[in-house]
């Protein structure tokens, strides 16, 4: 099998260090980078949160590009340290600090490798999208030269996450979301839809914990987080895994049992829709009629077993190739 060359986006919390595992060891995967961007933390903090996932996989040779610092529009950040805890790590990431960020900006990283490589590579941006307006400003015809744009973010029919319709990572910067969703690439949009009802069990954990090294340390920062999807989501000890679905569809370890291709619009007022992503779900009664110039895919429904593929992968990563104390 052809491996599935990606550049991930990270705002790495507890949710984007499973994104980042998973691309790690699986072999479909070649991870050419990752840029760095603010949302569940800061940027510094995002950036070396993804220098030491990737020393501990053993994949410190993996570029990692810092990103932006604030929306695109210079408004003021917000972060999720109440999701993720105040280390982005639920509070029990690796005291060491390993490896170094590239020179280049994130944005001009995804410009350098996709002009290298035109057509072959996916990008998987699971935080903000400001990184990837960037880009798109410095390169305009950056939609011609990728194969994809897989983002971990939006909602279709499903309620949003910070407010009554939106989610994060749109909810962040919408700008630069409409920016990114105009421009004429294939996007696969995986939202709360999905992402909402794939879920990681105390069983999936208890098997982590079993395992040991990676698969330890990535059970031992998800507690806190499982705290919080029992405590604000569903009442019982469950972890959502945004992140690593993406990657998974990105590179076809998942795929979509219900996956319309519509036209998506992205709220950017500064009423109480803001940072909705709008999907023209209405041919949902005539099983989805070809719609103009739509381009980009909705995932409504997974097949079965992600969670389960996800733990097998994670619980065969093996030792830490760092210290993660």
């Amino acid at each position: 099998m052809k491996n599935t060359p990606i550049i991930l986006d990270c705002d790495t919390g507890v949710d984007d260090t499973m994104a980042i595992i998973l691309a790690c060891v699986s072999p479909e995967i070649e991870l050419v980078g990752i840029g760095t961007i603010w949302g569940n933390v800061d940027l510094d903090l995002a950036t070396q949160n993804t220098l030491n996932i990737l020393a501990m996989c053993g994949k410190a040779d993996v570029p990692v590009a810092k990103g932006a610092t604030k929306p695109i529009n210079g408004s003021h950040q917000d972060f999720a340290y109440f999701v993720h805890g105040d280390d982005g790590q639920g509070n029990k990431g690796m005291k060491g600090k390993y490896g170094k960020e590239i020179s280049l900006s994130a944005a001009e990283f995804i410009v350098e490798q996709c002009r290298k490589r035109p057509g072959e590579i996916e990008l998987v941006p699971v935080g903000p999208l400001t990184n990837l307006a960037v880009a798109l400003k410095l390169e305009p015809n950056l939609p011609k030269l990728v194969r994809g744009v897989t983002i971990m973010g939006g909602t279709a029919l499903t309620p949003g996450n910070v407010s009554p319709v939106a989610e994060a990572n749109i909810w962040h910067d919408p700008e630069a979301a409409d920016l990114v969703f105009r421009a004429p690439w294939p996007i696969t949009m995986v939202g709360l839809d999905v992402t909402m009802k794939t879920l990681l069990t105390e069983k999936h954990f208890e098997q982590m914990r079993q395992a040991g090294g990676v698969a330890g340390y990535m059970a031992r920062i998800s507690e806190y987080y499982t705290t919080f999807n029992e405590e604000r989501s569903f009442g019982k000890r469950l972890a959502t895994m945004h992140d690593a679905i993406a990657v998974g569809i990105a590179a076809g370890l998942v795929k979509a049992k219900v996956s319309p291709n519509v036209n998506v619009e992205v709220d950017i007022t500064s009423g109480p829709g803001r940072g909705q992503t709008i999907c023209d779900l209405r041919g949902i009664y005539l099983d989805f009629p070809a719609q103009k110039n739509a381009h980009c895919q909705v995932p409504l429904e997974l097949e079965e077993g992600f969670a389960e593929l996800f733990t097998a992968r994670i619980c065969g990563a093996g030792e830490a190739a760092v210290d993660i104390n």
